[in-house]
């Protein structure tokens, strides 16, 4: 008797040995008794498109992409879905039992779901969001942003063209700042994100002064290594709630192993253990 392939799905990247997707979706694997495997696949930027044409002949379903390969995997693909498109880089892909190729950003999704599970009352139209730093992660936040409604978005990052260049692509709505007037505008937001990678194991921290901040903001930062980083240490002191970085992990990987296994995983405390192992 012939049984069916066993899917497979991993992510791609390099380097990728630090990354938490392997223990997490072999957690969802085990928790919901399905079969499949996980794993991570360091490959050379020279072998990309031959690895990706080859992973549905192996057997795989799909993959997370993961720096540096976010923007290069769209010129792959064979379909682009809306939101990758606007932000410009992919992380998740779907490979079609028809042999296509779908590429998918879910970064904003995770970055939205992680403050709804984590600030159950959020009201995104409650006042300004200060998004700090103008990458590729900035991009799925102010997409997010604003497709949610938050009324202004005031960016600022280190480098100001850049920070113009992601104006020009979402709007009005996005009002760039300069780095150095950063604790100004704290004074009007209703929500503060840090986008960079300041305040990470082996990076420098992120100064920002942040008496100014309202009572009742939200400080959520990407890094989630530290679980607590320096800026919502602070957060905290001057009694803001606060989001750390893991949920938004946890949360985007949702959307794709749903495509790749056939159901939907919950984002719980054992979730948070499994992926902190």
């Amino acid at each position: 008797m012939t049984e069916a392939r066993i899917p497979l799905a991993g992510v791609i990247g390099s380097p990728v040995a630090h990354s938490k997707s392997p223990q997490l979706h072999r957690h969802w694997l085990s928790t919901y008794g399905l079969r499949g495997h996980y794993i991570p696949m360091d490959i050379a930027s020279e072998d990309l498109e031959d690895v990706i044409g080859m992973m549905p002949k192996m057997g795989f379903v799909g993959a997370n992409v993961t720096i540096p390969y976010k923007e290069k995997v769209l010129n792959l693909a064979d379909q682009i879905t809306d939101r990758a498109t606007l932000i410009g880089a992919a992380n998740t892909l779907i490979f079609r039992r028809d042999g296509r190729l779908i590429a998918d950003n879910t970064d904003g999704y995770g970055f939205l779901e992680n403050i709804r599970q984590s600030v159950q009352d959020w009201d995104p139209v409650a006042g300004p969001a200060v998004v700090l730093g103008a990458g590729g992660a900035s991009r799925a936040i102010v997409a997010a942003l604003s497709e949610v409604g938050v009324p202004e978005i005031l960016l600022t990052n280190r480098t100001r063209v850049r920070a113009e260049r992601l104006k020009q692509d979402f709007g009005k709505r996005v009002r760039v700042v300069d780095w150095v007037q950063d604790g100004n505008i704290l004074e009007e937001a209703a929500l503060v994100v840090n986008t960079t990678s300041l305040g990470m194991v082996g990076k420098p921290e992120l100064r920002v002064p942040l008496d100014g901040l309202q009572k009742d903001a939200i400080v959520t930062d990407l890094v989630y290594t530290p679980l607590k980083t320096h800026l919502l240490q602070q957060a905290e002191e001057v009694g803001c709630r606060t989001v750390d970085g893991l949920g938004m992990l946890l949360h985007q990987a949702v959307p794709g192993f749903e495509r790749w296994f056939g159901i939907r995983p919950a984002v719980d405390t054992a979730t948070r253990a499994a992926a902190l192992r």
